[in-house]
């Protein structure tokens, strides 16, 4: 097989390859090692790399997979974990001068150790935002992370590092999670698909962690959208040591996938009401749309404003990290990078008031959805107002000379907990990718990953960046 069908096949693809074994886990490890070594200086997706543990992994796969051994669904394909998802072995540092030198996780996440049962060699850490605080990806530890469309793009954030790693072909499985878009906007900058599960749907444990109020996922970042329903069937499901876990759905996503969609009654808001958009991404996401309608499905626009949020994310996202993080913030305050400094003294500012006001907003926005969802079966949005900015920041506040919110039409469902998706709508006049977000009523992620696939079948995003 070609090298350039490897570098951008699909993990269904890779796996199928290793467990017909037209390709051994080891050929396919060193095949992805030399890839990061070709193109990671230049995009720095990867901050932390783990080659000898990972050939060793990959060797003793090979080795079972001689013997007739089952790899799982995911044998020997090599992944990526986001530097704020605990894996054995590497630093947490979270992009964060603080815990830079920290000492090598000693357990892993929940969703990483299904990822490890299930087949998947754990090659590296992919670079994120300090604490993933904001929509690119740069810190003071490991540097900025480049988009491979354009290298002085972002490739989004918080989970930059994942999406430039596999929008450039050196890996088919990086982690993502996402507390105000940090899956779509990653996905919609680098044309992947992404999807923000239902609250609940991905055990998030062992560790304390509240996920931001409530407000943050794991999820899928990938190329297809069968590779995120492969990867929910992977993750997803209870655990105990998480008390918002769903209980398990009764078939498999990738079973799902397989049923055809009904026609489905479809909203369209352009802008919730909460922002304006760049002329040609309004261009390509009306096209995105419109292959909804030719699919036999009934689209209606749809003007009613979501409640405005303004910085209540901003304060959600502040907050928790002063409070989780209270001893080290106390006593190393100066060992924080300059923008996290920022951001959590805002949080410490913050009082009961504001806080009231945001659990209120967050009913509003759970009352705003509920209505809309009892008389549609989906909501379609743009991802993003604009094509992706400035790869070091700063996030733009204007866009033709007005205030606009850059990710005004991502947090609202974080907010909500209800699922939502990614798709690559088509290109900007710069070309680079923007994107469609399709929302589904609460916990069907079933139904958002069934539409995503049928857009994605009658409008195949199979065109990648060549650096």
């Amino acid at each position: 097989m070609p090298d350039t069908d490897l570098n951008f096949a699909s993990i269904e693809h890779l796996a199928a390859l290793v467990r017909d074994k037209q390709i051994s886990p080891l050929e396919l490890m060193d095949h992805t090692l030399a890839r990061i070594n070709e193109l990671n200086p230049t995009l720095n997706a990867l901050v932390q790399l783990d080659a000898e543990t990972a050939r060793s992994e990959a060797q003793a796969q090979t080795e079972r997979l001689a013997a007739g051994q089952d790899l799982g669904p995911l044998g020997g394909i090599p992944a990526g974990i986001k530097d704020l998802e605990n894996a054995k072995g590497f630093i947490t540092t979270q992009g964060s001068p603080l815990y830079a030198n920290n000492p090598p996780a000693t357990f892993d996440d929940v969703h990483i150790e299904r990822l490890k049962a299930a087949g998947a060699i754990v090659v590296g850490k992919t670079n994120t935002p300090e604490f993933g605080l904001v929509p690119f990806t740069d810190n003071e530890v490991f540097g900025v992370t480049r988009n491979p469309w354009n290298l002085e793009r972002t490739p989004g954030g918080s989970s930059g590092g994942s999406s430039a790693a596999i929008a450039s072909g050196m890996l088919a499985l990086a982690t993502a999670s996402d507390g105000g878009g940090s899956i779509r906007i990653p996905a919609c900058y680098t044309g992947l698909f992404g999807h923000k599960p239902s609250f609940g749907r991905v055990p998030i444990a062992p560790r304390r962690h509240d996920a931001w109020m409530d407000t943050s996922v794991f999820g899928p970042l990938t190329r297809t959208v069968a590779d995120a329903a492969l990867l929910m069937d992977v993750i997803s499901g209870p655990d105990d040591r998480d008390r918002n876990t769903l209980p398990a759905e009764d078939r498999s996503y990738r079973q799902r996938l397989q049923d055809p969609l009904p026609p489905l009654r479809i909203a369209f808001n352009r802008t919730l009401g909460v922002t304006r958009l760049q002329t040609d991404v309004e261009r390509e996401v009306e096209t995105a749309v419109a292959v909804f309608r030719e699919l036999g499905h009934d689209v209606e626009e749809n003007t009613d404003a979501i409640p405005e949020t303004g910085r209540f994310w901003n304060d959600v996202a502040s907050w928790n990290n002063v409070a989780t993080s209270w001893d080290d913030y106390t006593s190393r305050h100066d060992e924080y990078g300059e923008l996290a400094v920022q951001m959590l003294d805002h949080g410490l500012g913050l009082d009961a008031e504001r806080m009231g006001k945001f659990l209120d907003l967050r009913q509003q926005i759970t009352n705003w959805t509920a209505r809309l969802f009892a008389n549609y079966d989906l909501l379609l949005t743009p991802t993003l107002p604009t094509e992706a900015f400035a790869a070091q920041g700063p996030v733009p506040r204007t866009l033709y000379g007005e205030k606009f919110v850059p990710i005004a039409l991502t947090y609202p469902f974080n907010f909500s907990g209800h699922p939502a998706a990614n798709v690559r709508a088509g290109m900007t006049d710069a070309g680079l990718p923007c994107g469609l977000q399709i929302v589904g009523p609460r916990f069907r992620d079933d139904r958002v990953l069934q539409a995503s696939l049928a857009y994605e079948e009658a409008r195949p995003w199979d065109t990648w960046p060549r650096l």
